[in-house]
């Protein structure tokens, strides 16, 4: 335990949705702290007491935090803990102006979301998904040697939108278990404090987002949702796709925009797709849902047991380092 105030125990943490039993136990071990039972999203009103209630909120993706929830007369918060690498669900510019400090927990979620990421490749270019719903509805005949063919990944080319840790993290393993070839795309050159994090020695920069899509047979997005690439996959960069292609998002949901990806994806301008997260989450596009070339999960990027224990313990080590130094390490 970090060297805190021996009255640890009068500071509120607000914890927005259930954590694993491991990290609420020191949660509530060090703090006063006041968990969500019910594990329902809270209501932006909700928000706005949870910000004059507590001196600490522990958050996730599901809070969407505004501008008007931090105009909130009498704020007693002075940090957000955000449990997740993306912050995109908190107006951050009038956090600061509010007092407010933020957190996030990089690094923890790298291999889980990775793995996801190949999960969503294989399962989209041989149509796992597709197959599991054929066999369940009672239709399976039998093996036919034409029927169901997918694409084998080996001797295929990848292409990574954002070099960051995940994105070299996907690369290195289709690289090392399938042999792809990897291009990527990153605005500037990936920081690496660990050669152990590198990409493969093989990749690929291209200098250009259109000059990767024309090229790649799977493309998988890994940058983080900024003004910048919102949309960035939409009808004009979705049309420089080959038809053969795939595209995997496990990066953030309004990176792509459905609805044009709905219709390529109608209209077979390319093969299929793999999705983890949403531009409307939790919502998803009703014409999607009714598509068979296209794999549909429930942001299960970071979803096992041991990388949302150590989310949450980085999160709660966040929040440790504030209150005793006043300063973070994984400061946003």
């Amino acid at each position: 335990m970090s060297a805190l105030s021996a009255d640890t125990k009068n500071i509120r943490v607000v914890v927005t949705r259930k954590m694993p039993a491991a990290v609420e136990a020191e949660i509530a071990a060090r703090y006063d702290a006041l968990f969500n039972k019910t594990d329902v999203a809270l209501a932006p009103e909700q928000l706005k007491q949870v910000l004059q209630q507590a001196d600490v909120v522990m958050t996730t993706v599901t809070d969407r935090w505004s501008e008007e929830i931090f105009n909130t007369p009498g704020i007693r918060a002075r940090m957000l803990c955000n449990v997740g690498v993306g912050v995109n669900h908190i107006n951050v510019a009038a956090a600061k102006r509010a007092g407010i400090t933020i957190s996030n927990t990089p690094d923890v979620v790298t291999d889980d979301t990775a793995d996801i990421a190949m999960a969503l490749i294989l399962m989209s270019m041989r149509r796992l998904g597709e197959g599991e719903r054929h066999v369940r509805s009672g239709a399976w005949g039998g093996l036919r040697p034409t029927f169901m063919l997918g694409r084998t990944l080996r001797g295929k080319t990848l292409g990574v939108v954002g070099y960051g840790r995940i994105g070299r993290a996907v690369a290195r393993r289709a690289s090392a278990a399938f042999d792809m070839k990897i291009i990527y795309h990153a605005p500037r050159d990936p920081r690496i404090d660990d050669p152990a994090t590198a990409g493969p020695a093989g990749a690929e920069r291209m200098e250009s987002l259109d000059a990767l899509l024309a090229r790649a047979d799977v493309v998988s997005l890994h940058c983080p949702a900024t003004p910048e690439t919102r949309h960035l996959m939409n009808a004009r960069t979705l049309a420089l796709m080959p038809q053969h292609a795939y595209l995997v998002n496990t990066a953030r949901g309004d990176v792509v925009d459905e609805a044009a990806l709905t219709f390529v994806l109608q209209e077979r301008k390319i093969a299929g797709a793999g999705l983890d997260v949403y531009e409307f989450e939790p919502s998803v596009t009703a014409e999607l849902k009714e598509l068979e070339n296209v794999v549909l999960i429930p942001h299960l990027g970071s979803a096992t047991i041991e990388t949302r224990t150590n989310m949450g313990m980085r999160a709660l080590s966040n929040l440790d380092q504030f209150l005793s130094t006043g300063t973070v390490t994984d400061l946003v």
